[in-house]
């Protein structure tokens, strides 16, 4: 039948003949339910894969809104999170199919934007991508703006900022979307001083991006990490001994903090309250003593000691190259078993917090998220990154999360909740 299988001929030819063309538009304007059908038809054809079909034809029958933005490119910076494929597909499909916008996709993060690696994608290419993780458009963590690493790509003696905003012309973009942390929505932000026109999405699990109350991917991880130490719980409490477990989280707690309770942590150490290891020894021999043959400690990978808190910054980096070795894990181990004598043991959880399927909230979140960037792109509003604000997605000046990161305050509610449940919060 002709509705299955569409012939390409018939619908180049619907397109390019304007006298036809104009007839058929007269017809639909006339006739709603004719006009109605059609479209419908359409957009089954081309949502399941019949690539044959112009889309771009559907703006003949009126079903498309206005956009200010026709063309832009969108990236993925940084490290990978689950929902970095959701935030995709939920700006793609908004773009093209409800304002029929051209979209480029860059590899490879700016790395790719400086060397020119772009192609344009089609509905087909984001199909089936929601639950999938990773990023069909890859990553990287190239900082153009950091002196020591311009150039020895493209042009020689060319400025990677410069080699950007060439193939930003070249590409004939309106605007750049890119989707990533602190440093992705850092190096947006510095390009609209450049003159470029940025979008920016939040994605990290380490929820820690100033501007939105949540950022995707941290929901995926928490999932995985507190499942982690579920698993961890019937090991030590098997061999009665002191398990430490490492998250990610260098700067700030976020992961350590939700994970350490919902996983019944009897210590969480976050990078926000310097930890001491008298305390730590305290509180574990207390459980000893009441019958509790087993412990779970939680550390986030920026956890300091309050040692560690006085020293300056040159100090401290020496101090930890020297005693956080192979990672903060084994150090707050040895550093337990030589205060307590208990026998200690440290996981190291790693890259697998950003592996695997999002999780239905991270699937929502991103999807709306690249929706509402979509809107923000039709109506040509540039320079901000879209947001989580309570129950509403909004958006943020991008100057707002630029440069910096954001952390658990001390009066967060969790840590009085870890605290009301007998927590140990390493003071």
């Amino acid at each position: 039948m002709f509705f299955e299988k569409p012939k390409k001929v018939s619908i180049t030819l619907f397109a390019q003949n304007e006298s036809i063309k104009k007839g058929v538009n007269h017809l639909f304007a006339q006739d709603e339910s004719v006009k109605k059908g059609v479209n419908h038809l359409f957009g089954r054809l081309v949502w399941h894969g019949y690539s044959a079909i112009n889309y771009r034809w559907g703006v003949y029958m009126g079903i498309y809104r206005s956009s200010v933005t026709k063309t832009f490119g969108i990236l993925t910076a940084g490290g990978d999170c689950p929902g970095l494929n959701a935030a995709i597909r939920g700006v793609c499909r908004a773009a093209i199919s409800r304002y029929n916008m051209k979209v480029i996709g860059i590899a490879n993060g700016f790395r790719g934007l400086v060397d020119g690696e772009a192609w344009e994608l089609n509905p087909a290419d984001f199909s089936g991508i929601l639950t999938r993780g990773g990023t069909i458009l890859g990553a990287s963590r190239e900082k153009p703006f950091r002196p020591e690493l311009t150039l020895g790509t493209g042009e020689i003696g060319q400025d990677k900022v410069e080699a950007i905003k060439e193939n930003y012309r070249k590409l004939g973009l309106d605007c750049l979307v890119v989707i990533g942390g602190n440093g992705t929505n850092t190096t947006g932000y510095r390009l609209t001083w450049e003159g470029l026109n940025v979008l920016g999405l939040p994605k990290t699990i380490d929820n820690d991006i100033m501007g939105t109350d949540r950022s995707f991917g941290f929901n995926s991880a928490l999932a995985i990490a507190t499942e982690a130490i579920d698993r961890l719980h019937s090991t030590a409490q098997s061999h009665n001994r002191v398990i430490v477990i490492e998250l990610m989280g260098h700067k700030a707690g976020w992961l350590g903090l939700y994970a350490g309770v919902a996983g019944g942590g009897d210590v969480i150490l976050l990078p926000e309250i310097p930890y001491s290891i008298k305390s730590i020894g305290r509180h574990l021999e207390d459980r000893t003593a009441k019958g509790k043959s087993f412990s779970i400690v939680v550390v986030a990978e920026g956890a300091m000691s309050v040692e560690e808190d006085k020293m300056d910054k040159k100090d401290r980096k020496k101090y930890r190259l020297e005693t956080v070795n192979p990672s903060i894990a084994y150090r707050v181990a040895r550093e337990i078993e030589a205060e307590t004598g208990m026998e200690t043991r440290a996981t190291v959880l790693g890259y697998v917090q950003r592996g695997g399927i999002p999780s239905a909230t991270d699937r929502l979140l991103a999807t709306s998220l690249g929706t509402a960037a979509a809107e923000l792109l039709a109506r040509g509003e540039y320079g901000r990154m879209v947001a989580l604000s309570g129950n509403d997605i909004t958006s943020v000046d991008l100057s707002v999360p630029a440069d910096k990161v954001k952390t658990v305050p001390r009066d967060h509610y969790m840590i009085d909740t870890a605290l009301s449940v007998g927590t140990c919060m390493g003071e």
